[in-house]
């Protein structure tokens, strides 16, 4: 099934989430909030605010006390598969998530092992490496790539899973200006509801409506984007001008 004729779009739903590290040090206190289905919101925060953090614990990749909804699906280990297909996490980092010989492999892996019929995995591998702009790419090392080119076979592979929810860290982190520009178009396109960790305000303000701020590991502000950005005494409060 394709991404852009998805019948059903999942929101999120935080409630109290409180996540401590194994030292004892609270990375993530009292963090609730709430994204409507087929919604953008941008996670903002210097670097150690807690937005990596708050990502992996919408996966399950890090537990703490409070509730985790996904769509209706609330975070336990019950449900925790089903998350994982349909939030798909990108990491700030892409060698954290490619690992195969091949970008043709790390694109397909996801799509194998939820049980799609072999004979379909290239032409969505295809699909995919087109959408992000790396047509033909498929034969190629991961390692062999820039940077901007990883994280766009990085993205390709967590659109290849058709998810219902995106989760990305810092997707703009080390790309040039036209990298940039074209991941904000790329972006925009996207039907899944987007939750966007990052402390590129300019960025931000192209591919999100809502934000909320995130200072010590809690939330400090949250609402629309615009009027965020606008705001910049705050922003230099935040560590974000």
């Amino acid at each position: 099934m394709d991404r852009h004729t998805l019948n059903v779009q999942f929101g999120v739903k935080v409630e109290n989430l409180r996540v401590t590290y194994s030292d004892g040090r609270v990375a993530l206190d009292e963090i609730s909030f709430s994204v409507a289905p087929g919604g953008s919101l941008a996670i903002l925060g210097a670097n150690g605010a807690g937005k990596t953090t708050l990502l992996l614990a919408l996966v399950g990749i890090l537990r703490g006390k409070g509730e985790v909804f996904v769509g209706d699906l609330r975070l336990c280990d019950a449900n925790l598969a089903e998350i994982r297909r349909a939030a798909q996490l990108v990491f700030q980092e892409p060698d954290d998530q490619l690992f195969a010989p091949t970008v043709r492999d790390d694109v397909a892996f996801g799509p194998i092992n939820f049980g799609m019929p072999r004979d379909a995995i290239d032409d969505l591998v295809e699909r995919r490496l087109a959408e992000v702009g790396l047509k033909g790419f498929g034969r190629r090392a991961p390692h062999n790539l820039s940077l901007g080119e990883r994280k766009r076979v990085a993205l390709a592979a967590a659109l290849a899973c058709d998810p219902r929810v995106l989760l990305l860290d810092e997707p703009t982190a080390g790309l040039d200006p036209r990298g940039r520009r074209e991941l904000i178009g790329l972006v925009n396109g996207l039907s899944a509801t987007k939750l966007i960790a990052t402390h590129d305000i300019a960025f931000a303000s192209h591919v999100c409506r809502e934000a909320l701020v995130l200072a010590r590991g809690r939330v400090v502000a949250a609402g629309d984007m615009p009027s965020l950005a606008s705001d910049e005494s705050a922003l230099r409060e935040w560590g974000l001008a």
